[in-house]
């Protein structure tokens, strides 16, 4: 191991527009952006809603209400923000990135014989392409492991960094709201059926969608000090973890997330006592909120405050990981904690401090964002505050 991991850069985009701001006024600030789909018939699904976005708030990109957008756009600006935000020309650096591919091109795909699918449908085309426009490093990777793909990405990245690999690395995570993706998670009864995301809350009915991208440069210390950077914040510890329970339900004493938190600690060299916020998975569905609370308690005890930030943005599947770490990065360098909205009442099962339905001014140093997947993947980061 030859260095120490930091963060010098990030774009990010959630149904409430490009950039911090627009995550600090509706993710911090309580917004709901759940609405009524347009880009796709739901006619034929239990719900209608997801958090979409729509508008030309994303540089050099307009997104229609009635179009699922591509992808590569969205992630591409992503990408530019970061690297303009920590002052590098991307020379040199590997990217990573978590995503499904590009669904727009899947109806057509299979209803029409012998048609062949953009090569931007295929995730790795998508890091390659990318990569290659921006003049970006090698690797150029895709990872596909459903809602810890874009955590995936970036652990890869730092063991680049931290290995001396690279001395920067971009890792990113896209997932733009589609109809078959959608109806897969309609079809297992998984979305809420009342219009709300209420992780950790009793009356919870399930998840929603929304759409999401964001890219962060990671970068040795030794690399953002020569270059005289500014140091956002650092990237301590990682961990992942495989529990292999269930192909699509969670551990039940959520062992999984709990050994990908206590992996990143032990890597960070933190005791669980020291970590001040846990940016938790937080789907909103029965399963997951009560199994990942006993993986809580298990790995932190009675005291650890969380929140859950899909009760905002909506589940972001390849993207989660990503948008994520930029939100827990958010919460570190302003002192302030992002509520855990739609929270009605406390349910036994879920007996976490979840920061209900406002946000909260605390002074925090060190926190860990956690993401599951099916197949009982896990992943845990540790970031701290820049100084």
């Amino acid at each position: 191991m030859s260095d120490d991991v930091v963060i010098t850069g990030y774009g990010v985009l959630t149904a409430f527009g490009f950039g911090a701001d627009a995550v600090r006024s509706g993710v911090f600030g309580g917004g709901d952006r759940f609405r009524p789909i347009e880009r796709f018939d739901t006619a034929r699904f239990r719900t209608d809603r997801a958090a979409v976005y729509s508008g030309d708030g994303v540089p050099g990109v307009t997104i229609s209400p009635l179009e699922t957008p591509a992808q590569a756009p969205v992630l591409r600006a992503c990408v530019v923000a970061a690297l303009e935000m920590a002052g590098h020309d991307g020379s040199g650096a590997p990217l990573l990135l978590g995503s499904a591919g590009d669904r727009r091109a899947d109806p057509s795909f299979w209803q029409t014989p012998g048609t062949e699918p953009p090569l931007d449908s295929l995730p790795g085309q998508l890091a390659h392409r990318i990569g290659a426009d921006l003049g970006l490093g090698t690797p150029r990777l895709a990872y596909v492991n459903a809602c810890i793909a874009s955590t995936t990405a970036i652990i890869t990245g730092a063991q680049l960094v931290r290995g001396g690999h690279a001395r920067a690395a971009v890792c990113a995570g896209v997932h733009m709201v589609s109809a078959d993706i959608f109806a897969k998670f309609d079809s297992g009864q998984a979305m809420s059926t009342d219009g709300a995301v209420r992780p950790f809350s009793l009356g919870r009915t399930g998840l929603l969608h929304g759409d999401g991208a964001a890219a962060l440069v990671l970068e040795s210390a030794a690399s953002a000090a020569q270059r005289g950077a500014t140091v956002l914040g650092r990237l301590t510890g990682w961990g992942m973890a495989a529990d292999g329970h269930h192909v699509v339900r969670p551990h039940p004493d959520g062992a999984g997330l709990a050994a990908a938190a206590r992996a990143a600690l032990r890597m960070a060299g933190r005791e669980p006592s020291s970590v001040d916020y846990v940016n938790a998975h937080g789907t909103g569905t029965a399963f997951n909120d009560s199994a990942e609370t006993r993986g809580l308690r298990e790995v932190f005890g009675p005291g650890v405050t969380v929140s859950s930030t899909k009760s905002t943005t909506g589940h972001l599947l390849e993207a989660t990981g990503a948008v994520e770490a930029v939100i827990t990065l958010l919460a570190l360098a302003d002192g302030v904690l992002p509520p855990t909205m739609g929270y009605l009442e406390p349910d036994p099962e879920c007996d976490v401090d979840c920061v209900p339905n406002a946000s909260r001014v605390a002074n925090i140093r060190v926190a860990v964002s956690l993401n599951a997947a099916f197949g009982g993947a896990n992943a845990a980061l540790v970031l701290e505050r820049a100084s």
